[in-house]
């Protein structure tokens, strides 16, 4: 193996160049281009040598060495269509795992936020409202009055600066501070 490896030079070298260069083949053979180059050229080798132009005849009717140079094209076609559709493979892999790994942390991150809007809408239950502490201060300044005009004489208008307040104030506020 050892002796082996000296003797062949390393014509490897960088394995994606190679890579690239199988890929922008199998990219190439599969398109239109490709299919119409191929067809003038057989159609232009075979009426070259049915109609021997310029008495030139290099391979006569059952075209065997247009056979050879397909034979020999699909034996280099179909490995590096192979080894692009390898290189392809691994990167849809990558990318499915990076999807998954994405997914995975958009979920924990759901759950989370989902677990604290969770935990805010049972502290804000405990929480009083602006309404509420509005109601209670209001039932609480109408108590005081009641207190404050019992003291005074029952015949004459209270002149208690809190109830003119409470005249003026609302019952309630529908509004957003």
């Amino acid at each position: 193996m050892e002796l082996r490896s000296r003797l062949l030079p390393n014509l490897a070298g960088d394995p994606d160049i190679f890579g690239r260069f199988a890929e922008r083949f199998a990219r190439y053979m599969g398109t239109a281009n490709f299919l119409l180059y191929m067809t003038i050229f057989v159609v232009v080798w075979i009426a070259l040598n049915v109609i021997g132009l310029f008495g030139l005849k290099w391979d006569p009717y059952p075209f065997i060495l247009l056979n050879l140079f397909f034979s020999t094209q699909a034996s280099y076609a179909a490995p590096l269509i192979l080894l692009a559709q390898n290189r392809q493979d691994d990167r849809d892999r990558v990318q499915i795992e990076q999807d998954r790994s994405r997914n995975e942390r958009n979920l924990a991150d759901t759950e989370y936020l989902t677990r604290e809007v969770a935990a805010l809408r049972i502290t804000l239950r405990e929480v009083a409202t602006r309404d509420f502490v509005r109601s209670e201060l209001r039932s609480l300044l109408e108590e005081l009055i009641s207190i404050s005009d019992d003291d005074a004489d029952p015949g004459r208008e209270p002149r208690n600066p809190a109830t003119q307040a409470l005249k003026t104030v609302p019952a309630k506020s529908t509004t957003n501070p």
